[in-house]
């Protein structure tokens, strides 16, 4: 199935980088806000002459900026977790008697427990920022210093990132945005009209090439800010509990569904194929239509959903119409308080802790495999006495990651942003402007300029890593404490520290112990299927309607992340290397949208507990055994797709009967339910166990 599936060009990566730098909505205020936190803070270090300034200035890049309440929630808990951590040293120390093994083993528990959280929690920031800490706070009773300076050593690193945490939460209380709710909907208004522009043009013969690559170069702008910007507009709605206005149900999946669709329309409409066929242009005027329905307070109360989607996705066309075929498919409307209900999931109501993540064997091995590198580069750089290569145990930290090609792309752009920002830019200040800077002024310029570039190459899609790296090297090779660096050496040293650290996670994570990324996506997608299951299983068992709602918000949750999760690492299995990487592309593009599909599915049975008629549902003995036998078959296509085993197709239709088919009362959600069910099997049948 996968010889036909047609992928667009690979694109030039210069291109790709300056795509990825153009503006984007919301762009240029946060970096402003970014560069004026920084500027701040540099400025108060200075003045009270506090250490660790490259630290807190590279801790303005990870307060989260969503909205101000985010940045306080975000900042406040980084804050903790790192007093904790301090705690926690002291106390390795204090109870050890700074035994070198103790530290060791201290190392080897905390990377562990750091890898644990990333990969356990709804808040993942704080497992790699407790390992990071850490291991720069222990290496600190290496050094021959009376225990006075390094206990001194360790809160005034805790004080560096509280005055970054303060700045930076203050400014976007005073320059924050607001109105999340009218801006996301603006988004979408953009890009659908966007996308219906040029799929009209497309659809219209005489209109000419160079209009339609106009129309096809704003879908692709468009589709280059991919889906950041509008969920962190979601999540200012989401942590505010605002009114969600004119947004669809399910608004975070439609955000990954639209971001998607907008991916295939530029790949499509980019292409230089000839226009002159009749049934594509009547199938880009259908797209078209379909588009302007979507453009939010003008979706439709409902459409005909009992026709099954797109039996195929073998080109860039039939992936746009599969998508868009999904979103049609969401719930539209059940009344202004169910739709704000539905729409977004108040952050209070997400568990910290995700349902039988910590017992995951393979939550367990990646956790294993970071305090392994971990521990590994600790050790060395301690053995050979070389504390300036410490930089491989944080590059672990940050950089490791659960699958083989996002560890190669966090790399790949750790290693670049090194270059750029310790060796170039770094190298390059220290040798040429320091000697002739003499004043604070000139100072503040420098490092606002960065900040910028910095912050302003982190607000992109695919390269935003490259900015936060560029950025810390920078840091800390020009500015490691209050005074000017006249040194080069730590440039060199830190660069072979990332380098080692590279070797080491490339034995471990790829050699030793690999985890290909569309193998993850299989896990990844298993878990959807299976919670869609649980959702069927929880509709026919719990008892109690009001704890059945309940149960169905973590369900939610977990989907909704599962599937922003898919897309992502579906844009780095280009990262991976070999003779079958183009079918790892073919299969990640063909997992995401049966994830999609399947969050159609899911939807449509949340939207009927949640209508004021949905209890009558639940009661009915041919509904309960239509989802016990979904559940049934759910469940073993989330086996097939683990062992990448072949899927045969099952007419659901057969085991439901005729009575409910025909019923007006209960024939929709029957038909919809199983022409839902349809497409997914039919997108699970092409997958197969071919990858």
């Amino acid at each position: 199935m996968f010889k036909d599936f047609s992928l667009p060009k690979p694109t030039p990566w210069l291109h790709r980088i300056w795509q990825d730098l153009q503006p984007t909505p919301e762009r240029l205020s946060k970096a402003l806000r970014m560069t004026f936190s920084s500027v701040v803070v540099l400025v108060l270090m200075l003045v009270l002459q506090m250490p660790y300034v490259a630290y807190g200035l590279y801790f303005i890049f990870l307060i989260g900026r969503e909205s101000p309440s985010v940045s306080l929630r975000t900042a406040f808990a980084s804050v903790v977790t790192i007093l904790l951590v301090i705690v926690s040293e002291m106390g390795v120390v204090i109870l050890s008697d700074n035994d070198p093994m103790a530290r060791v083993l201290s190392v080897v528990i905390v990377t562990f427990v750091g890898g644990m959280i990333l990969v356990s929690t709804s808040l993942p920031s704080l497992g790699s920022s407790a390992g990071f800490i850490y291991c720069v706070v222990i290496g600190f009773w290496e050094h021959h210093a009376s225990e006075d300076i390094l206990v001194k050593n360790s809160l005034r690193l805790l004080a560096a990132f509280a005055m970054a945490a303060a700045c930076g939460v203050a400014v976007e209380y005073v320059f924050g945005a607001r109105s999340p709710a009218d801006r996301l909907e603006e988004q979408f208004r953009i890009r659908y009209q966007a996308l219906q522009k040029m799929f009209s043009l497309c659809a219209q013969p005489e209109v000419s090439p160079k209009q339609r690559f106009d129309a096809a170069v704003h879908v692709s702008r468009l589709a280059g800010a991919g889906q950041l910007g509008m969920m962190d507009l979601y999540n200012q709605i989401v942590d505010r509990d605002l009114n969600t206005g004119a947004l669809p149900i399910g608004t975070r999946v439609h955000i990954t569904m639209l971001a998607e669709l907008m991916d295939a329309s530029a790949a499509f409409g980019l292409q230089s194929e000839r226009r002159d066929d009749p049934e594509l242009r009547q199938r880009c005027g259908r797209i078209a239509e379909q588009c302007g329905r979507l453009i939010p307070a003008a979706i439709p109360q409902s459409e005909k959903r009992l026709e099954p989607g797109p039996r195929t996705t073998n080109s860039l066309l039939d992936r746009v119409e599969a998508t868009i075929h999904s979103i049609l498919v969401m719930p539209v409307d059940l009344g202004p308080a169910k739709n704000k209900e539905l729409a977004v999931l108040p952050s209070r109501n997400v568990p910290f802790l995700i349902p039988g993540a910590i017992k995951d064997k393979n939550n367990i091995a990646f956790a294993l495999k970071i305090s392994l590198c971990a521990t590994l580069c600790y050790i060395v750089y301690n053995a050979v006495d070389w504390p300036g290569i410490s930089t491989s145990v944080t590059t672990v930290m940050v950089t490791g990651l659960s699958t083989t090609a996002a560890m190669k792309q966090r790399f790949t752009l750790r290693i670049l942003g090194s270059l750029l920002g310790g060796l170039i830019l770094g190298l390059g200040t220290i040798v040429f402007l320091f000697p002739s800077m003499d004043s604070i002024t000139s100072l503040v310029v420098l490092v606002g300029t960065l900040a910028f570039v910095g912050s302003w190459i982190a607000g992109g899609s695919q390269f935003n890593y490259l900015g936060l790296q560029v950025a810390f090297a920078f840091y800390l090779v020009a500015l490691l404490d209050s005074s000017a660096s006249t040194e080069l050496a730590p440039a060199r040293d830190r660069f072979i520290g990332i380098l080692f650290a590279l070797v080491v996670m490339w034995f471990v994570f790829d050699q030793i112990w690999p985890v290909r990324t569309v193998t993850a996506m299989r896990r990844v997608l298993a878990s959807v299927l299976r919670s869609a299951a649980k959702l069927f299983v929880l509709i026919d068992n719990v008892e109690q309607y009001d704890q059945l709602l309940r149960e169905t918000e973590s369900l939610r949750d977990r989907l909704a992340k599962n599937v922003s999760s898919l897309r992502t690492m579906s844009e780095v299995v280009e990262y991976e290397f070999g003779v079958d990487r183009e079918q790892h592309i073919r299969s990640s593009e063909l997992i995401l949208q049966i994830s999609i599909t399947a969050a159609a599915l899911i939807w449509n049975q949340v939207a009927v507990l949640h209508d004021e008629q949905g209890i009558d549902f639940l009661a009915e003995p041919g509904l309960v055994e239509m989802r016990r036998r979904l559940a049934d078959r759910l469940n073993l296509l989330a086996e097939a797709v683990v062992r990448k085993t072949s899927w045969s197709e099952e007419d659901l239709g057969s085991f439901v009967s005729r009575h409910l088919l025909g019923s007006e009362y209960y024939g929709e959600y029957v038909g919809n339910t199983i022409a839902r069910y349809e497409d997914l099997q039919t997108l699970a049948s092409q997958l197969g166990g071919e990858i």
